[in-house]
């Protein structure tokens, strides 16, 4: 146990390291904000797929193979082809733009008026929310892990996420993504898939043990499988988090085809993630709550040291999104919010993206950082919050932002 705290605390202590190396590639506010828009392809990828695959995908997507089979997948595979949709689609046209948020490209195309001025709002509550689940995610994991009450580990992992997020901003938050990326991998497709089946005596013994539904792809229901693609399809080609990554490739062809190739990994870590469930299910028959199910497969059968390995994957995909979601809000507050409120009280803000620094970015995320776990640490449920905000981004703004592209 004391070795697998020393890898999760080495891996935190990583993360602070990452953001002060960022520090020093932060000249200016295009750097900070979009990573200087320089990302090649192997970067890219890892980033963007890193950015989207959150607790939900690692935590949750294990959980729902646990409960349904194969047809777990769902969630996660929905998330991948959103991904893959918006790269192949339209993350070409985003790339040469040059902006930095959803609502520029809505004044583009339609003008100042109530479509970019509601954007701005919509935007602003989906990223802070999507920040403030991820926060409180990844610390009910340092409450088992530590023993620390819930506030405690808020308030560490959320102070670590806001650290290197705002010495380095972007190329900060892409070294960590980066390196959060590798640990998810290792973790889910190079220890827990392969050990998972071997105690599970392999895919034959799988299919002695488990019901035919376990095997089915839409055991879930078809009604799940509709709300998945609804909400997290449909959710990924209008966020601004994920707008954001494609704003920091090189190139249209980079955010091309590194953005796809994320897609389809995400759609393969659904898939093993939903594998591993199914594995679970024969040797921990008993777990009560879905969710529990990764922590308790790295607790009961990987070696101690792997299993640190396994848990620190875990809270490396939650703080990639949560650092996402925070340097999101934040470009939003300053780009759109902050303006429009000016103009709503008589003040002009013509120029005030063009008056920019990195100074003053840095100060939105210190601030919205600070709500962002002041929500976590108050609220022990933020993800019906977090529904209504995708509920608001997905019914609001789909059309507009599609109509906009074609």
């Amino acid at each position: 146990m004391t070795l697998n705290l020393t890898i999760v605390a080495v891996y935190l202590v990583g993360m602070l390291a990452f953001g002060w190396w960022g520090k020093t590639r932060a000249a200016s506010s295009e750097d900070y904000l979009v990573a200087g828009r320089r990302l090649g392809p192997v970067l890219f990828t890892g980033t963007m797929a890193a950015v989207v695959l959150g607790g939900a995908a690692t935590v949750g997507g294990v959980g729902l193979g646990y409960e349904f089979g194969l047809s777990g997948a769902w969630l996660v595979a929905a998330i991948g082809v959103g991904v893959l949709i918006l790269s192949v689609a339209f993350a070409p046209i985003l790339a040469r733009l040059k902006i930095y948020t959803v609502s520029q490209m809505l004044r583009l195309r339609y003008g100042r008026g109530g479509a970019s001025h509601a954007s701005s709002f919509v935007m602003l509550a989906y990223t802070l929310m999507l920040a403030a689940t991820s926060t409180g995610a990844y610390a009910s994991i340092f409450v088992v892990l530590f023993g620390w009450d819930r506030w405690l580990s808020v308030l560490v992992g959320g102070g670590i996420v806001l650290a290197y997020s705002v010495l380095g901003g972007m190329w900060s938050i892409t070294l960590a993504d980066m390196a959060q990326f590798l640990i998810m991998t290792i973790g889910l497709f190079a220890l827990m898939l392969p050990l998972s089946l071997a105690n599970a005596g392999g895919w034959s013994a799988m299919q002695e043990r488990l019901g035919a539904e376990f095997f089915s792809w839409d055991g879930i229901g078809v009604q799940s499988i509709v709300t998945y693609v609804v909400v997290y399809t449909l959710g990924l080609l209008i966020g601004q988090d994920v707008w954001q990554r494609v704003f920091t490739a090189r190139s249209p062809r980079v955010a091309q085809i590194g953005g796809a190739t994320a897609g389809l990994y995400c759609i393969a870590y659904g898939v093993a993630g939903a594998v591993i469930g199914m594995a679970a299910s024969t040797f921990l028959p008993d777990v009560e709550v879905s969710d529990d199910v990764y922590a308790q497969i790295a607790e009961t059968i990987l070696p101690v040291g792997i299993s640190g390995l396994v848990l620190a994957a875990a809270v490396a995909a939650m703080m990639s999104t949560a650092s996402g979601a925070l340097i999101a809000t934040a470009t939003v507050a300053r780009t759109d919010v902050k303006p429009l409120l000016l103009r709503l009280v008589g003040r002009s803000a013509e120029d005030e993206n063009a008056e920019r620094d990195v100074h003053s970015d840095r100060m939105y995320v210190v601030v919205l950082g600070i709500v962002v776990i002041v929500i976590a640490a108050l609220l022990n449920d933020v993800v019906a919050a977090l529904t209504i905000a995708y509920d608001i981004l997905v019914g609001g703004l789909l059309v507009a932002i599609l109509g906009g592209f074609v």
